[in-house]
């Protein structure tokens, strides 16, 4: 018998066949030649029940979210079919096996990794950001597929080809206005750490009169939030008056809350130009990085000295471009949710830097109520367990208390979307921020994300570098004089995701606080949900837009009582 040598893309096929030829239905997914040779991901499967959006857009937390499957794929080769794998994780079914017989929509996305050498000797593969925010829907250079309508029955020996011949297109640069600059660096220390060039960016709005003033030297303040693609809340233009309003919020039970939100932005730049409204310069930063859409603003073993490169590299290059004065005493934070965290984190870890913080809804400051979990005294992070009876932890709630996820189901989407922390989500970056590195290279887990078992040893070392709260504790003789005065706090007692509940252990303890007594500020909003920013007088639809102009009154209270003799108080108020 005569052997004929056969090439690689037969074997592949014949393979594909015998796979097929004694296994369900199969579906499977390349890309052609056209979109590169290689690639390393995060290959991602979804199934969705209608075609109301494509099914990459369905993906949540709550109960209506689309079925998703994710696994790894490394060296990934054009026209070389890759199957989804039985033992593929998903969200919220856990195992495909389980999928039930049906008709779907159905898509495949490859979010791209690139290969990072660190300063520490790690070597990872990670989602490089690529100016969208780590948004592996729409991250540029994603390949993803058209979705395809089928008849998915588990015990029919059918093929399902998805083709991801279509690529997320690169995304425009924001322009410079009259008001509104944009700067990017490159960043010495986090190129360092990261073997490869690594940049920070900003948007800056510019005071009133700013070329009309050249010896004015103004205030900073630092507005922290998720990646702003452009800054945000600003226009020129009020909207027109017959403007859409059909847009319908869910979460606020709102119509045309996208109209409001133009209103709001041209009554800021009313505000902004108004003859009796201090002279400031605001700051959104840019800080997206190969784990999330921003750096927690602080140094990690994972991510590296986000920290200091924002505070030593970016600051300072803004304030000498656009005249800041440059001085502790000038110099403000806000935020909420993540940037409330960051706004505190930065004013603790940086106390000379800044005159004050305003950090409202912010993420976990205790990890005594880490949400709900108590990361030091519970073993499980996903349910509390009696002799007889486990009880699921909710992961998120609406402002009567009624439950919208449990925590498992959210850590079980982000495993879904991504290994080793790499899901570009809340809960992974969290691990990426505050954990050590692992043996692997990645961060090491607080918990395992299948079981919930929370490691005890890696909480500690939360413990003592991340926990807000033990830290203002540990070092208060150190801590106290620099923050007094500082701090402000707010929160929404119905917070969605429980963060009120560290925010009560943070004031408990701000409130014993002596030599010296903290006099600090702690508001909660009555059954307010997440992004309660301390407006009691407001919905929260709207005061979530205000964050620029909230604070401007305590801020002005601030330096007028902490300037030094010799600060400049006059040049930016005219």
């Amino acid at each position: 018998m005569i052997h004929q040598k056969k090439s690689l893309p037969v074997l592949i096929a014949l393979c594909l066949l015998s796979c097929l030829s004694h296994a369900q239905t199969q579906i499977s997914a390349s890309f052609p030649a056209d979109k590169g040779k290689k690639f390393d991901g995060r290959l991602l499967f979804i199934f969705s029940t209608n075609d109301k959006a494509e099914p990459r857009f369905q993906v949540k937390d709550e109960v209506d979210t689309q079925q998703l499957y994710g696994q790894d794929v490394a060296d990934w080769s054009a026209n070389q079919p890759v199957l989804l794998d039985g033992s593929a994780f998903g969200y919220p079914i856990n195992a495909l096996k389980q999928l039930p017989t049906g008709n779907y929509w159905v898509q495949a996305v490859l979010h791209k990794y690139e290969t990072f050498v660190r300063k520490d000797g790690a070597v990872v593969k990670l989602p490089a950001d690529r100016g969208e925010g780590q948004n592996w829907r729409t991250a540029p250079g994603n390949l993803f597929s058209k979705p395809q309508k089928i008849s998915y029955d588990a015990d029919k020996k059918t093929v399902v080809r998805l083709v991801l011949d279509r690529e997320n297109p690169e995304l425009p640069q924001p322009k410079d206005t009259k008001y509104i600059k944009h700067i990017r660096i490159q960043s010495k220390l986090l190129t360092e750490f990261w073997g490869k060039p690594m940049f920070l960016g900003a948007h800056v709005l510019l005071p009133h009169g700013f070329e009309q003033h050249p010896e004015a030297k103004y205030p900073l303040c630092v507005n922290h939030g998720h990646f702003p693609a452009d800054f945000d809340g600003f226009a020129e233009t009020p909207p027109p008056a017959d403007a859409d309003t059909s847009d319908y919020s869910e979460r606020f039970n709102k119509y045309g809350l996208k109209k409001m939100a133009a209103q709001e932005a041209h009554d800021f730049y009313k505000k902004w130009t108004a003859s009796d409204f201090p002279r400031f310069l605001i700051v959104e930063i840019q800080h997206a990085n190969p784990f999330y859409d921003d750096s927690y603003a602080v140094n990690s073993a994972n991510l590296g000295p986000y920290g200091d490169a924002i505070h030593y590299e970016l600051i300072p290059e803004i304030e000498r471009q656009f005249r800041g004065l440059g001085q502790g005493w000038a110099r403000f934070t806000y935020g909420g949710s993540t940037g409330g965290w960051e706004a505190l984190a930065t004013q603790v870890f940086y106390p000379d830097m800044f005159n004050g913080c305003f950090a409202a809804c912010p993420d976990p400051i205790s990890f005594n109520a880490y949400t709900v979990v108590d990361i030091y005294k519970d073993k499980n992070a996903y349910y509390t367990e009696g002799p007889f009876k486990k009880t699921l932890r909710p992961g998120k709630r609406d402002y009567l208390g009624h439950v919208k996820t449990t925590l498992q189901d959210a850590n079980y989407r982000e495993l879904a979307l991504g290994s080793n922390s790499r899901s570009g989500d809340q809960w992974d970056i969290w691990e990426a921020v505050y954990s050590p590195v692992g043996e692997n290279g990645y961060p090491k887990p607080i918990w395992n994300k299948l079981t919930g078992q929370i490691d005890p040893k890696v909480a500690e070392y939360w413990r003592e570098n991340y926990d807000l709260l033990h830290i203002v504790k540990r070092d208060w003789a150190k801590l106290g004089p620099k923050l007094q005065g500082k701090i402000h706090i707010y929160c929404g007692d119905m917070d969605n995701y429980y963060l009120n509940n560290a925010v009560y252990l943070f004031e408990d303890y701000l409130k014993q606080t002596k030599n010296p007594a903290c006099g600090c500020e702690v508001a909660y909003g009555d059954r307010a949900e997440h992004c309660w920013n301390g407006d009691p007088n407001s919905p929260n639809y709207l005061s979530r837009l205000r964050y620029n102009t909230m604070y401007v009154e305590k801020i002005l209270k601030r330096i007028a009582a902490a300037a030094p003799a010799d600060a400049d108080l006059k040049s930016w108020r005219y």
